[in-house]
């Protein structure tokens, strides 16, 4: 009897392993590699096969480095290859590090764009691009009149009339956005980017639990077939090591397209908010909105002497006022 059931229990972990496997085969069936970009990276002499890199980017055995830790560059890697998947799902294997202890910068950016190799501002792409812009900002120096912290991933959705304004962090145009420290770790930090039934995901695994966490999600968003992916970077007064490491591309199996046709208009959001004027007299309450600790106890200190001091003039000013006053009886 004991026999009979150890043989029954061996063949149920043998069909447990056979779906397990079955599973992990399927999904590793709708990897694209014209898409995907891993080790080794270099083919003949120092190109990246379907990859082009721009500007300071330099490539090694372990990671293709778009930014080195030196101020004022920039660097890019694109995709040469259009993308016609409709629902797909992208993941980057990333490293952001440096010398900076508080301050550092600017960032890098993920692209799915009509145009790819124009470099400009924004984290070493041109602005007013046309498609979607998944931005990992970590420049410390907080812009704008935002309440969130650095670093920040955010999503912007771009027809070509918009201006990414760095001096509020693209606060007035993104659609979503979090916190997310993931720079200098000591172990592989990532980012999926999951576009399926115009749903946009944004997930993280930065703390070393090798498993994904939701950054956002944002409904109705149209972005067409036929644009192409990329990898930008910049930094400026501040800097850092800006690494990709892996980017694997998944195209993902959804019925329910099958019959109809692919979206081809301007990208578009409806969820978004309209784009908001910079109002440069918030600057002020802004930054004193961000003292913490002593600084802010110095402020309030100086303001109650301020106040000190003005109440002790006025009182002056009115003894003087009621002196003067009395002579003029007598």
């Amino acid at each position: 009897m004991a026999a009979y059931v150890n043989s029954n229990m061996k063949l149920f972990l043998l069909f447990i392993y056979c779906v397990c496997s079955a599973e992990e085969f399927n999904a590793q069936d709708y990897l694209r590699r014209e898409h995907t970009l891993t080790k080794p990276y270099q083919g003949s002499g120092m190109s990246v096969p379907l990859w082009d890199f721009v500007g300071n980017t330099l490539v090694t055995n372990s990671h293709i480095r778009l930014t080195s830790d030196h101020q004022s560059i920039r660097g890019a890697i694109w995709n040469n290859v259009p993308c016609y998947v409709r629902n797909w799902e992208l993941h980057v294997n990333f490293k952001v590090h440096g010398s900076g202890k508080t301050l550092f910068g600017d960032g890098f950016a993920i692209w799915y764009i009509n145009q790819r190799m124009k470099m400009g501002d924004v984290f070493g792409n041109a602005d007013k691009f046309v498609g979607l812009g998944i931005f990992l900002d970590t420049y410390s120096n907080h812009n704008g009149p935002h309440n969130h912290q650095h670093p920040y991933v955010s999503a912007m959705v771009n027809n070509g009339s918009l201006t990414y304004d760095h001096d509020d962090d693209g606060t007035h145009t993104q659609l979503a956005g979090c916190e997310a420290q993931f720079r200098n770790k000591n172990y592989d930090t990532h980012i999926a980017i999951r576009y399926t039934q115009n749903e946009l995901k944004v997930s993280l695994d930065i703390d070393n639990k090798n498993e994904w966490k939701e950054c956002f999600t944002v409904k109705d968003v149209l972005l067409p077939v036929g644009y192409y992916f990329g990898v930008s970077a910049a930094t400026g007064d501040l800097a850092d090591n800006h690494d990709i490491i892996s980017v694997k591309f998944y195209e993902l199996d959804n019925d329910a397209d099958k019959d109809s046709q692919p979206y081809t208009g301007l990208p578009a959001a409806k969820n978004m908010e309209s784009p908001r004027d910079r109002v440069d007299e918030n600057k002020g309450s802004y930054i004193a909105g961000n003292l913490t600790g002593w600084k802010l106890f110095i402020v309030i200190i100086l303001i109650i002497i301020g106040l000190c001091v003005c109440g002790v003039v006025g009182f002056v000013v009115f003894q003087k006022r009621q002196e003067n006053s009395r002579k003029r009886f007598y």
